[in-house]
Protein backbone atom coordinates (compact mmCIF):
# COMPACT_ATOMS: atom_id res chain seq x y z
CA UNK A 1 0.00 0.00 0.00
CA UNK A 2 1.12 3.56 -0.68
CA UNK A 3 1.99 5.79 2.26
CA UNK A 4 -0.41 8.72 2.38
CA UNK A 5 0.89 12.21 3.16
CA UNK A 6 -0.55 15.69 3.18
CA UNK A 7 2.62 17.33 1.80
CA UNK A 8 5.52 15.79 -0.08
CA UNK A 9 8.56 17.90 -0.93
CA UNK A 10 11.02 16.70 -3.58
CA UNK A 11 14.45 18.27 -3.15
CA UNK A 12 16.58 19.22 -0.14
CA UNK A 13 18.44 22.41 -1.02
CA UNK A 14 17.60 25.77 0.59
CA UNK A 15 14.20 25.89 -1.15
CA UNK A 16 13.06 22.39 -0.20
CA UNK A 17 14.28 22.58 3.37
CA UNK A 18 12.73 26.01 3.95
CA UNK A 19 9.44 24.68 2.58
CA UNK A 20 9.82 21.78 5.02
CA UNK A 21 10.40 24.10 7.98
CA UNK A 22 7.29 26.14 7.20
CA UNK A 23 4.97 23.24 6.40
CA UNK A 24 6.18 21.32 9.45
CA UNK A 25 5.51 24.31 11.71
CA UNK A 26 2.03 24.47 10.18
CA UNK A 27 1.45 20.87 11.39
CA UNK A 28 1.27 19.53 7.83
CA UNK A 29 3.83 16.78 8.67
CA UNK A 30 5.80 16.99 5.40
CA UNK A 31 7.68 14.09 3.87
CA UNK A 32 10.85 15.29 2.17
CA UNK A 33 12.47 13.15 -0.53
CA UNK A 34 16.04 14.40 -0.36
CA UNK A 35 17.85 12.39 -3.03
CA UNK A 36 20.84 10.10 -2.68
CA UNK A 37 24.46 10.91 -1.78
CA UNK A 38 25.67 9.06 -4.87
CA UNK A 39 23.58 11.18 -7.23
CA UNK A 40 25.25 14.22 -8.79
CA UNK A 41 22.05 15.89 -9.96
CA UNK A 42 19.90 15.64 -6.85
CA UNK A 43 22.25 14.97 -3.97
CA UNK A 44 20.96 15.86 -0.48
CA UNK A 45 21.63 19.53 0.23
CA UNK A 46 21.81 20.56 -3.42
CA UNK A 47 24.52 22.72 -4.98
CA UNK A 48 25.60 24.24 -1.65
CA UNK A 49 27.13 20.91 -0.71
CA UNK A 50 29.88 21.81 -3.21
CA UNK A 51 30.49 25.28 -1.72
CA UNK A 52 33.26 25.53 0.82
CA UNK A 53 32.33 28.92 2.28
CA UNK A 54 29.31 31.21 2.00
CA UNK A 55 29.72 34.84 3.02
CA UNK A 56 26.58 36.39 1.56
CA UNK A 57 23.90 34.47 3.48
CA UNK A 58 22.41 36.82 6.11
CA UNK A 59 23.12 36.09 9.75
CA UNK A 60 26.63 34.65 9.46
CA UNK A 61 29.08 37.49 10.01
CA UNK A 62 32.16 35.35 9.45
CA UNK A 63 30.64 33.14 6.75
CA UNK A 64 29.59 29.51 6.92
CA UNK A 65 30.41 26.38 4.93
CA UNK A 66 27.80 25.19 2.47
CA UNK A 67 27.46 21.71 3.98
CA UNK A 68 27.28 23.22 7.48
CA UNK A 69 24.47 25.57 6.43
CA UNK A 70 22.51 22.74 4.83
CA UNK A 71 22.95 20.58 7.93
CA UNK A 72 21.47 23.40 10.02
CA UNK A 73 18.52 23.69 7.61
CA UNK A 74 18.06 19.91 7.76
CA UNK A 75 18.14 19.75 11.56
CA UNK A 76 15.77 22.68 11.93
CA UNK A 77 13.19 21.07 9.64
CA UNK A 78 13.57 17.78 11.51
CA UNK A 79 13.03 19.56 14.82
CA UNK A 80 9.53 20.55 13.70
CA UNK A 81 8.64 17.08 12.49
CA UNK A 82 9.81 16.73 8.89
CA UNK A 83 10.28 13.10 7.83
CA UNK A 84 13.14 12.38 5.44
CA UNK A 85 13.53 9.76 2.74
CA UNK A 86 17.11 9.51 1.47
CA UNK A 87 16.15 8.11 -1.89
CA UNK A 88 15.61 9.52 -5.36
CA UNK A 89 12.20 10.31 -6.79
CA UNK A 90 12.01 8.43 -10.09
CA UNK A 91 8.42 8.94 -11.22
CA UNK A 92 5.41 11.12 -10.44
CA UNK A 93 1.81 11.06 -11.56
CA UNK A 94 0.27 14.54 -11.45
CA UNK A 95 -2.76 13.60 -13.54
CA UNK A 96 -4.73 12.22 -10.61
CA UNK A 97 -5.27 13.41 -7.05
CA UNK A 98 -3.84 12.67 -4.55
CA UNK A 99 -0.59 12.88 -6.49
CA UNK A 100 1.53 9.75 -6.76
CA UNK A 101 5.29 9.51 -6.20
CA UNK A 102 7.68 6.62 -6.75
CA UNK A 103 11.23 6.35 -5.39
CA UNK A 104 13.95 4.23 -7.03
CA UNK A 105 11.54 1.55 -8.26
CA UNK A 106 8.65 2.44 -10.56
CA UNK A 107 6.54 -0.65 -9.87
CA UNK A 108 2.92 -0.29 -8.81
CA UNK A 109 1.54 0.83 -6.49
CA UNK A 110 3.33 4.15 -5.94
CA UNK A 111 5.43 4.45 -2.79
CA UNK A 112 3.71 7.63 -1.63
CA UNK A 113 0.67 9.80 -2.30
CA UNK A 114 0.29 13.48 -1.44
CA UNK A 115 -2.47 16.04 -1.34
CA UNK A 116 0.13 18.71 -2.13
CA UNK A 117 3.44 18.38 -3.92
CA UNK A 118 6.23 20.96 -3.58
CA UNK A 119 8.98 20.64 -6.19
CA UNK A 120 12.41 21.93 -5.17
CA UNK A 121 14.70 19.79 -7.31
CA UNK A 122 17.01 22.69 -8.16
CA UNK A 123 19.34 23.06 -11.11
CA UNK A 124 22.86 22.04 -11.94
CA UNK A 125 25.65 24.09 -13.41
CA UNK A 126 26.93 22.71 -16.68
CA UNK A 127 30.59 21.78 -16.30
CA UNK A 128 33.51 21.13 -18.63
CA UNK A 129 33.74 17.48 -17.62
CA UNK A 130 37.38 17.54 -16.50
CA UNK A 131 38.57 15.31 -13.68
CA UNK A 132 40.53 18.05 -11.91
CA UNK A 133 37.67 20.51 -12.39
CA UNK A 134 35.45 18.28 -10.27
CA UNK A 135 38.22 17.69 -7.73
CA UNK A 136 38.91 21.42 -7.25
CA UNK A 137 35.32 22.66 -7.13
CA UNK A 138 35.20 24.99 -4.15
CA UNK A 139 39.00 25.26 -4.18
CA UNK A 140 39.41 27.75 -7.00
CA UNK A 141 36.80 26.32 -9.37
CA UNK A 142 33.40 27.97 -9.10
CA UNK A 143 30.16 28.37 -11.00
CA UNK A 144 28.94 31.50 -9.20
CA UNK A 145 30.73 34.85 -9.32
CA UNK A 146 28.25 36.46 -6.96
CA UNK A 147 28.95 33.73 -4.40
CA UNK A 148 32.72 33.47 -4.67
CA UNK A 149 34.11 36.57 -6.39
CA UNK A 150 35.13 38.18 -3.12
CA UNK A 151 37.67 35.40 -2.46
CA UNK A 152 39.69 36.37 -5.55
CA UNK A 153 40.58 39.94 -4.70
CA UNK A 154 43.66 41.17 -6.63
CA UNK A 155 44.12 37.81 -8.35
CA UNK A 156 44.24 36.70 -11.98
CA UNK A 157 41.25 34.51 -12.82
CA UNK A 158 39.51 33.05 -15.86
CA UNK A 159 35.93 32.68 -17.04
CA UNK A 160 34.89 30.03 -19.57
CA UNK A 161 31.95 30.86 -21.83
CA UNK A 162 30.76 33.25 -24.50
CA UNK A 163 27.15 34.07 -23.63
CA UNK A 164 25.52 36.78 -21.56
CA UNK A 165 26.02 34.81 -18.34
CA UNK A 166 29.77 34.50 -18.92
CA UNK A 167 30.15 38.19 -19.64
CA UNK A 168 28.00 39.17 -16.66
CA UNK A 169 30.18 36.97 -14.46
CA UNK A 170 33.39 38.42 -15.89
CA UNK A 171 32.26 42.03 -15.50
CA UNK A 172 31.18 41.37 -11.92
CA UNK A 173 34.51 39.70 -11.14
CA UNK A 174 36.46 42.77 -12.25
CA UNK A 175 35.27 44.42 -9.03
CA UNK A 176 37.66 42.10 -7.19
CA UNK A 177 40.18 40.53 -9.56
CA UNK A 178 43.34 42.05 -10.95
CA UNK A 179 42.56 40.60 -14.38
CA UNK A 180 39.86 38.38 -15.87
CA UNK A 181 40.53 36.25 -18.95
CA UNK A 182 37.48 35.09 -20.89
CA UNK A 183 38.19 31.78 -22.63
CA UNK A 184 35.95 31.04 -25.60
CA UNK A 185 36.07 28.22 -28.12
CA UNK A 186 35.16 30.49 -31.05
CA UNK A 187 36.45 33.84 -32.31
CA UNK A 188 33.21 35.69 -31.62
CA UNK A 189 30.82 35.82 -28.70
CA UNK A 190 27.22 34.66 -28.45
CA UNK A 191 26.36 37.36 -25.93
CA UNK A 192 24.11 40.32 -26.67
CA UNK A 193 25.77 43.35 -28.25
CA UNK A 194 25.34 45.51 -25.15
CA UNK A 195 27.09 42.92 -22.99
CA UNK A 196 29.88 42.56 -25.54
CA UNK A 197 30.40 46.32 -25.62
CA UNK A 198 30.66 46.46 -21.84
CA UNK A 199 33.15 43.59 -21.73
CA UNK A 200 35.32 44.94 -24.55
CA UNK A 201 35.42 48.35 -22.86
CA UNK A 202 36.51 46.95 -19.50
CA UNK A 203 40.29 47.31 -19.12
CA UNK A 204 40.47 44.38 -16.69
CA UNK A 205 39.03 41.89 -19.20
CA UNK A 206 41.02 40.16 -21.92
CA UNK A 207 40.01 37.38 -24.29
CA UNK A 208 41.56 34.09 -25.30
CA UNK A 209 39.81 33.15 -28.54
CA UNK A 210 39.45 29.77 -30.24
CA UNK A 211 40.50 28.09 -27.00
CA UNK A 212 39.28 25.42 -24.60
CA UNK A 213 40.41 24.35 -21.15
CA UNK A 214 41.81 20.83 -21.26
CA UNK A 215 43.05 20.61 -17.67
CA UNK A 216 42.85 22.45 -14.36
CA UNK A 217 46.21 22.57 -12.60
CA UNK A 218 46.87 22.48 -8.88
CA UNK A 219 47.07 20.02 -6.01
CA UNK A 220 44.86 21.50 -3.30
CA UNK A 221 43.78 24.67 -5.12
CA UNK A 222 43.84 26.05 -8.65
CA UNK A 223 47.29 27.20 -9.79
CA UNK A 224 46.70 27.45 -13.54
CA UNK A 225 44.93 26.11 -16.61
CA UNK A 226 46.11 24.11 -19.58
CA UNK A 227 44.62 25.71 -22.69
CA UNK A 228 44.38 24.28 -26.19
CA UNK A 229 43.91 26.37 -29.31
CA UNK A 230 41.20 24.56 -31.29
CA UNK A 231 42.65 25.72 -34.64
CA UNK A 232 46.35 25.10 -34.12
CA UNK A 233 46.04 22.53 -31.27
CA UNK A 234 48.85 24.40 -29.51
CA UNK A 235 48.90 23.90 -25.73
CA UNK A 236 49.67 26.81 -23.40
CA UNK A 237 49.53 27.38 -19.67
CA UNK A 238 47.46 30.22 -18.25
CA UNK A 239 48.55 31.31 -14.78
CA UNK A 240 45.37 31.92 -12.79
CA UNK A 241 44.18 31.10 -9.29
CA UNK A 242 40.50 30.80 -10.13
CA UNK A 243 38.29 29.33 -12.82
CA UNK A 244 34.64 30.33 -13.20
CA UNK A 245 32.64 28.02 -15.46
CA UNK A 246 29.79 29.96 -17.07
CA UNK A 247 28.48 27.74 -19.84
CA UNK A 248 24.95 27.57 -18.50
CA UNK A 249 22.66 25.82 -16.05
CA UNK A 250 20.13 23.04 -16.52
CA UNK A 251 17.07 22.70 -14.27
CA UNK A 252 16.39 19.28 -12.76
CA UNK A 253 12.90 19.14 -14.25
CA UNK A 254 12.96 16.05 -16.49
CA UNK A 255 10.82 14.16 -13.95
CA UNK A 256 7.93 16.52 -14.70
CA UNK A 257 8.13 16.78 -18.49
CA UNK A 258 4.74 16.25 -20.11
CA UNK A 259 2.91 16.85 -16.82
CA UNK A 260 3.81 20.44 -15.96
CA UNK A 261 4.20 23.47 -18.18
CA UNK A 262 7.90 24.24 -18.67
CA UNK A 263 9.76 27.14 -20.26
CA UNK A 264 11.69 26.66 -23.50
CA UNK A 265 14.83 26.08 -21.44
CA UNK A 266 13.18 23.51 -19.17
CA UNK A 267 12.42 25.56 -16.06
CA UNK A 268 9.06 24.92 -14.38
CA UNK A 269 6.65 27.78 -15.06
CA UNK A 270 5.10 29.31 -11.96
CA UNK A 271 2.07 31.58 -11.77
CA UNK A 272 0.87 33.88 -8.97
CA UNK A 273 3.62 32.99 -6.56
CA UNK A 274 4.78 29.39 -6.75
CA UNK A 275 1.72 27.71 -8.33
CA UNK A 276 2.38 25.54 -11.36
CA UNK A 277 0.10 24.55 -14.22
CA UNK A 278 -1.35 21.77 -12.03
CA UNK A 279 -3.41 22.92 -9.03
CA UNK A 280 -1.89 21.62 -5.80
CA UNK A 281 1.62 21.38 -7.24
CA UNK A 282 4.05 24.15 -6.33
CA UNK A 283 7.63 24.82 -7.45
CA UNK A 284 10.37 26.79 -5.73
CA UNK A 285 14.10 27.43 -5.96
CA UNK A 286 16.37 27.03 -8.95
CA UNK A 287 14.10 24.58 -10.79
CA UNK A 288 11.83 27.55 -11.54
CA UNK A 289 14.32 30.43 -11.24
CA UNK A 290 16.59 31.02 -14.22
CA UNK A 291 17.62 34.52 -13.11
CA UNK A 292 18.89 34.76 -9.54
CA UNK A 293 20.08 31.28 -8.47
CA UNK A 294 21.05 32.33 -4.94
CA UNK A 295 20.61 30.45 -1.68
CA UNK A 296 18.68 33.34 -0.15
CA UNK A 297 16.23 33.64 -3.07
CA UNK A 298 15.75 29.86 -3.12
CA UNK A 299 14.98 29.86 0.60
CA UNK A 300 12.56 32.74 0.12
CA UNK A 301 10.68 30.93 -2.61
CA UNK A 302 10.59 27.80 -0.43
CA UNK A 303 8.79 29.86 2.20
CA UNK A 304 6.38 31.13 -0.48
CA UNK A 305 5.66 27.60 -1.69
CA UNK A 306 4.88 26.41 1.82
CA UNK A 307 2.47 29.28 2.44
CA UNK A 308 0.88 28.83 -0.99
CA UNK A 309 0.45 25.11 -0.31
CA UNK A 310 -1.10 25.71 3.11
CA UNK A 311 -3.56 28.25 1.67
CA UNK A 312 -4.47 25.91 -1.21
CA UNK A 313 -5.20 23.07 1.21
CA UNK A 314 -7.28 25.33 3.45
CA UNK A 315 -9.32 26.60 0.51
CA UNK A 316 -9.92 23.08 -0.76
CA UNK A 317 -10.97 21.81 2.67
CA UNK A 318 -13.26 24.82 3.13
CA UNK A 319 -14.89 24.19 -0.22
CA UNK A 320 -15.35 20.48 0.59
CA UNK A 321 -17.06 21.27 3.89
CA UNK A 322 -19.22 24.01 2.36
CA UNK A 323 -20.34 22.67 -1.03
Amino acid sequence: MSEEHTVIIIGSGPAGLTAAIYTARANLHPLLIEGEPSSTSDQPGGQLMLTTEIENYPGFVNGIGGPELMEAFHDQAARFGTTYVTRRATKVNLQSWPFEVWVNDETNPPDYTAKVLIIATGARALMLGLENEARLIGHGVSTCATCDGFFFRDQDIAVVGGGDSALEEAIFLTKFAKQVTIIHRRDELRASRIMQDRAFANPKIKFQWNSVVVDVLGDTKVSGLLIKNVKTEELTKLDVTGLFVAIGHAPNSSLFEGQLELTQTGYIKTFTGTSTSVPGVFACGDVQDADYRQAITAAGSGCMAAIDAERWLSAREHHASNP
